[in-house]
């Protein structure tokens, strides 16, 4: 039996059953409580047991629970600045504030209303069951099993996941073809007009003239239509695609948990289309400029930057 808190109620039945001379034990099982619980209490009151005074002591202690609390002037102005720039307490912990406090005091001190913001800045992951893909299939060149081993063990710098985030179904065709590098975790999202191999194929040209073929060696994707321009890509680009299993979103993780970031900005009841690019851009700025854990709490940004320089 586990240990509860007793209330006046209970103590109430400790004091008459104590009266009328039953056992610590035999009082423990009529009130359904443990019964080092109920030695406990008694051992608390020295002589009679009162109900009224045990009720008085035990909200008195209660009142004096917990530490003084750690929360300063500035380290508020620095965890809710890091928190308006959509960091999360847990980045914030683990790239400024290691050793110094917990993550969750963070969202204990939000919820208890001692910071100067509010749950909304808190971000949420969780998503849907994904839609079935209904617009038919086409025939692969590679699948993931063919992949080579470096792009698995994330070791090396090149290596993309490519999808599609589309606006509400029925409502609009505007969407957004979206990249995630493996190593380092940088993402990057370009508009489109519809969710055509054409259109994906011109993103993934735009990407290429930003970025080169020598920062692009490998892309895996779904088996999304629009990537039936996988020949052309390799033709005129020299990168391979590999296809991940048909749903099997977790063979393509980093990309997933992008596109949840980026859906913090842009819910799917939004019409992509009428997004400007500036508030794409701006999205992505904060994106990639968040530390990371899986990175030892460095941001994307800095890690591409890194292996830019190594490539120089």
């Amino acid at each position: 039996m586990s240990y509860i808190h007793l209330t006046i109620e209970k103590r109430s039945q400790i004091e008459v059953l104590r009266k009328e001379g039953y056992s610590v034990r035999r009082i423990a099982n009529l009130i359904g409580v443990h019964h080092s619980t109920v030695a406990r209490e008694l051992n608390r009151m020295e002589g009679e047991y009162l109900a009224v005074k045990a009720q008085q002591l035990a909200t008195a202690k209660s009142a004096n629970k917990g530490r003084p609390l750690k929360l300063t002037p500035q380290l508020a102005a620095l965890i809710e600045s890091r928190l308006q720039q959509t960091w999360s307490p847990e980045q914030l912990v683990g790239a400024e504030l290691a050793g110094v406090l917990s993550f969750k005091t963070i969202y204990s001190w939000i919820h208890r209303g001692f910071l100067a913001v509010t749950e909304k800045v808190l971000r949420r992951k969780g998503k849907k069951p994904s839609t079935q893909e209904t617009r038919g299939r086409f025939s692969v060149e590679r699948t993931i099993k063919e992949r080579p081993q470096e792009v698995e063990d994330r070791e090396v710098f090149g290596h993309w996941e490519l999808d599609t985030m589309v606006s509400s179904r029925g409502k609009s065709k505007g969407c957004l073809a979206t990249f995630v590098e493996r190593k380092t975790r940088f993402y990057v999202a370009i508009k489109m007009d519809n969710r055509t191999k054409e259109s994906m194929f011109t993103a993934i040209n735009s990407l290429h003239s930003t970025l080169t073929s020598k920062l692009l060696k490998t892309f895996t994707v779904d088996r999304g239509k629009e990537f039936a321009c996988c020949e052309q890509v390799e033709t005129k680009f020299g990168i391979p695609m590999y296809f991940a299993d048909a749903y099997a979103a977790w063979q393509r993780g980093s990309n997933e948990n992008s596109n949840g970031l980026l859906r913090e900005f842009f819910p799917k009841k939004t019409d992509l289309a009428k997004v400007t690019l500036d508030e794409l851009t701006n999205a992505l700025m904060l994106i990639n400029n968040r530390p990371r854990k899986c990175l030892g709490f460095k941001t994307p940004f800095d890690m591409l930057k890194h292996e830019i320089r190594k490539l120089i």
